[in-house]
């Protein structure tokens, strides 16, 4: 272990990891965010922390199976002459309910308050601690593939999920707050996990999407809201100022 914390490539190693973990976390806290949004006011950082301490749990589980994991990778079925692993399967189910997902919760924001003038529906948290569950799962695999793939030490893998986790879970509220306070902000959000229901039903089929692509996507787009809000708020600013 003492060897490990001496060599230089180690801590490399260990902050790439950690900042990749980071980065591929980005979906998973914008879906917990929007699910725990639909709950009471109460319930809302208890899901939040809930669902990220449950992902962190399924990434170590997974990690502490590399052997299985591996086994993953390798054709179970075939359909129409090509193989599917159950990698493959699991990010085709987890693709497709982010589809059929980010499309109910579009539709809701956009039309839902206008459907008779109700009040929005509010969600039970087991259905909603439900729901992280299985896209923890998805996430949790494609991060732990990943690791596997950058670092052949377990405690440098461990250490960097933990971390990370830990950033998201810190980021969490903040970023659910935001997105939750602008309807343009969780538009983008929501076609953001449509964007990646796409890479994942993409990458099952073994046509593999950079993630790098819909990042630089979702943050320009971002950026443009961004100058938006400023936008907006500078001339609310000069109309009160008026009167």
């Amino acid at each position: 272990m003492l060897e490990l914390l001496s060599d230089p490539q180690v801590w490399a190693s260990l902050l790439t990891l950690t900042a990749l973990e980071i980065v591929l976390g980005i979906d998973n806290i914008i879906f917990i965010s929007i699910m725990a949004a639909k709950l009471p006011v109460h319930q809302q950082q208890k899901a939040r922390q809930l669902g990220l301490a449950l992902a962190l749990v399924m990434r170590l589980l997974l990690l502490a199976s590399i052997s299985w994991v591996a086994t993953l990778t390798e054709p179970l079925i075939t359909v129409l002459g090509m193989g599917f692993s159950g990698r493959d399967l699991i990010l085709l189910g987890g693709g497709l309910f982010l589809l059929a997902k980010g499309t109910i919760e579009i539709h809701n924001t956009v039309e839902g308050h206008e459907e008779g003038g109700a009040a929005p529906k509010v969600a039970s948290f087991g259905a909603v601690v439900g729901q992280i569950i299985v896209l923890d799962i998805v996430f949790s695999l494609d991060s732990v593939i990943t690791a596997v793939g950058m670092s052949n030490d377990l405690p440098v893998m461990v250490t960097a999920v933990v971390i990370a986790m830990a950033v998201m879970l810190f980021a969490a509220r903040p970023v659910g707050d935001f997105v939750n306070r602008h309807v343009t902000v969780k538009m983008l959000a929501l076609s953001f996990l449509l964007l990646v229901g796409v890479a994942l039903i993409a990458d099952g089929f073994g046509f593999h999407i950079p993630k790098g692509y819909l990042y630089f996507a979702i943050a320009f787009s971002t950026l443009v809201e961004a100058l938006n809000l400023m936008a907006a708020a500078r001339r609310k600013r000069k109309k009160a100022e008026a009167h």
